[in-house]
């Protein structure tokens, strides 16, 4: 049990070390391609990925049982939209030195989740998890009162769109993998549309005439789905509150990077504004160990 238990600590924590910093610096190398077309690569190689991978671990079985029921079809194209959302406004700010401020959307996120189960699933909330999340919301508010002109809404849109996104499948409670590949073919249309309209007005940057970087290009797919089954079996493993603890790395290692790497501006504001969130943070974390 506990040789199990270990294991998941260390899948989580692979899974997390990977959002934070292999995929940051993956991303960010790709940002001359323009976000736009790395956003619909993304978009079109996790597709494949998945179907890949759904062939290889003999899930169609349970792809076919989730697609037989029209509510989850229609939860799971909302959560679709999320899912682009945020896979779309993340790139963004990695391409746009705004890697620090979309590391404060993780750092909120856990805790706009317990919020969020509280308003939605009537899960009890005591003073510690109150405190935190009065915390995250004076954080915001010191953020739109005094800092209006470089606001991180970049943050909240990831931070909001990924939290609503765990409350929708937390909702239909589906194959997690199996859900994102059922997610990725509603948004492939469109990218392969997007993508045309890119080759068609001779934007590309894919191409069969730079096969070394179209190879780099399609690694989009599996950068995004390696850490998703390495955190998810960390979480079958060892628990959702230890991974859930685990899962701060990512946003520490994206905040680390955007200041002592990228060299990103960070206001005094800003600082605050952060001060707030891991004070939150220590505390959520603290009661999430001592309850679990």
């Amino acid at each position: 049990m506990n040789q199990q238990f270990n294991k998941g600590l260390l899948y989580a924590s692979l899974g997390s070390f990977w959002w934070g910093f292999i995929g940051v610096i993956y991303f960010k190398y790709l940002d001359f391609i323009g976000y736009i077309e790395v956003v619909i690569h993304r978009c079109v190689w996790t597709a494949i990925t998945l179907i890949l991978t759904t062939f290889f671990f003999s899930k169609w079985k349970i792809f076919f049982l989730i697609i037989s029921n029209k509510k989850n079809l229609i939860w799971l194209f909302f959560s679709g939209i999320l899912i682009f959302i945020n896979w779309g406004i993340w790139i963004y700010a990695v391409a746009t030195n705004r890697i620090i401020d979309a590391s404060f959307g993780y750092f909120i996120m856990p805790i706009l989740s317990v919020f969020l189960g509280y308003i939605f699933f009537d899960e009890k909330l005591n003073k510690k998890r109150i405190f935190s999340i009065s915390l995250v919301i004076i954080s915001i508010v010191i953020l739109l009162l005094f800092n209006l002109k470089t606001l991180p809404w970049v943050g909240l849109i990831v931070g909001f769109s990924w939290g609503f996104y765990n409350l929708i499948r937390k909702k239909i409670n589906v194959d997690t993998d199996v859900g994102l590949l059922i997610e990725s073919l509603f948004i492939l249309p469109f990218a392969l549309i997007a993508f045309y309209l890119i080759f068609k007005n001779g934007f590309n940057d894919f191409s069969f005439d730079n096969p070394g970087l179209s190879l780099f290009i399609l690694l989009a797919g599996p950068m995004t789905v390696i850490p998703l089954f390495l955190y998810v079996r960390g979480v079958e493993l060892s628990g959702l509150g230890p991974a859930g603890m685990i899962f701060y790395i990512t946003p520490t290692l994206q905040f680390l990077l955007g200041y002592f790497y990228y060299n990103e501006a960070f206001s005094i504001i800003k600082l605050v504004s952060f001060i707030f969130i891991w004070i939150a943070v220590i505390i959520y974390l603290k009661d999430l160990y001592e309850t679990n």
